[in-house]
């Protein structure tokens, strides 16, 4: 879809057909009780006429001068009600005629020649009229014609039919009020499983729910495979990345120290190209773990759990020292990073503490504009700012007698740095090193 194309909303869809089928079936069931309507009230005004000629007929059988029948409304003049008697060659009217005639201009069809028929007509001032005829046969052959004023027809039909718009248009309001309720509720999924791919991609969730309407589960099933298949291939390329770190980092460091010695490389060249691969092997894994770290499938690792689980182990590794292990760390609260990075990183701080202390070490934990401030502490020897500064150079250690190979705190600033975090080191208010690690939140 192009950029000139508008957005297309399937709310608005929903409810413009809503509108357009509730508009049609409004118009249509107006239709036809209009007809009803006005079949209903020409109904009613033929009866009344139909009563007339019966009268009229009766008068005739009887011998009974019409004039005795003509009762109002048919003895004032103009109101337009009014009929007559064409008998042979003479021609008996009602008083509101006043001598005039009715014009039929359409007589009508005769379907039942002993049964009055419809037909139309003017009275004698051009008003229209609404007339019933009925044809008798002789001697002498008559004909009578009762008509009424075509307002007796329109007025009321015109009153039923106001009553009936104003009916259906509040109808049709309600209709389309609870189409709009319908469709909100229809569409109430969609907006949830937005919400959810929101919690998937910030990491609050590992996939979708599953408990979906029936139309959407087939979508969700296929979202939860993809999210499925994309933690495969990012568990695979974290593999990759860790099996060529750990198989080219180590060499290098290693080599880089062994050509320190100037005996072995007498004029540094050796080690500034070893130094240069080191550079150059970092910046492409740091490049590589950026890129699967990047997407949606970021994780969001709770801290306390981790923590929990890692003073367990080293109070079964530090047994013999006796370590104490306190953790300050609220069970709420997480990190935006893996749980193997994150394993690491504390893995070499929390480990490097009880290595060094004297047998307490304490772990908190504060959240504060977006990021996450883990503190490590121990009541060790500590480190001022030279001995902190050279710690986090590769390799260096600064007390050969204590087992290592001088790797974690650079290794841990690297990942650090790799999430927007960082790491310093300093003095702790247990008198020993406090390590200050900064992730996001």
């Amino acid at each position: 879809m192009g950029e000139g194309t508008p957005r297309r909303s399937l709310r608005a869809r929903l409810l413009a057909a809503a509108l357009i089928l509730v508009l049609a079936a409004l118009v249509v069931a107006g239709l036809a009780i209009g007809v009803i309507l006005h079949r209903f009230v020409r109904g009613q005004l033929d009866g009344r006429l139909d009563a007339q000629i019966v009268a009229l007929r009766a008068g005739l059988e009887a011998g009974i001068l019409p004039q005795t029948l003509d009762a109002p409304p048919y003895d004032r003049p103009g109101p337009g009600w009014a009929w007559e008697v064409h008998r042979g060659p003479e021609t008996i009217r009602s008083g509101s005629l006043r001598g005039g005639d009715i014009r039929l201009s359409d007589p009508g069809p005769e379907d039942d020649p002993g049964r009055p028929h419809p037909a139309s007509g003017t009275g004698p001032q051009g008003e229209p009229l609404v007339a019933r005829v009925l044809a008798l046969p002789g001697p002498p052959p008559a004909t009578i014609v009762v008509a009424a004023p075509e307002g007796e027809l329109r007025g009321p039909l015109r009153e039923a039919l106001t009553s009936l718009a104003l009916a259906l248009g509040i109808l049709g309001l309600c209709l389309l009020a609870g189409l709009a309720v319908q469709v909100r509720l229809g569409l109430a999924p969609l907006k949830r499983l937005r919400a959810d791919l929101a919690a998937v991609r910030a990491g609050r969730r590992e996939r979708v729910p599953a408990e979906q309407p029936a139309e959407i589960a087939p979508v969700v099933a296929e979202l939860n495979a993809l999210l499925d298949q994309n933690a495969q291939n990012l568990d695979r390329a974290r593999g990759h990345v860790a099996n060529l770190a750990h198989a080219l980092k180590t060499p290098l460091a290693t080599l880089s120290m062994a050509l320190a010695d100037p005996a072995r490389d007498p004029d540094g060249g050796l080690r500034r190209q070893v130094e240069d691969m080191d550079r150059r092997v970092r910046h492409h894994l740091r490049r590589a773990r950026a890129a699967a770290l990047a997407g949606s499938a970021r994780g969001r690792t709770p801290l306390a759990p981790r923590l929990s689980d890692l003073r367990d182990a080293l109070a079964r590794l530090y047994a013999e020292k006796g370590v104490a292990l306190d953790l300050a760390v609220p069970d709420d609260l997480s990190v935006a990073c893996e749980g193997q990075d994150l394993d690491e990183m504390l893995g070499n701080l929390v480990d490097n503490a009880c290595r060094w202390c004297r047998g307490r070490v304490q772990v908190s934990a504060l959240a504060r504009n977006g990021v996450v401030r883990i503190r490590v502490e121990d009541d060790g020897p500590g480190l001022d700012g030279a001995a902190a500064e050279a710690v986090m150079a590769r390799g260096r250690r600064l007390d050969e007698g204590v087992p290592g190979h001088g790797f974690g705190l650079p290794i841990t600033l690297e990942l650090a740095e790799l999430y927007g975090g960082g790491l310093t080191l300093g003095y702790g208010d247990l008198g020993g090193l406090r390590a200050d690690l900064v992730l996001p939140a």
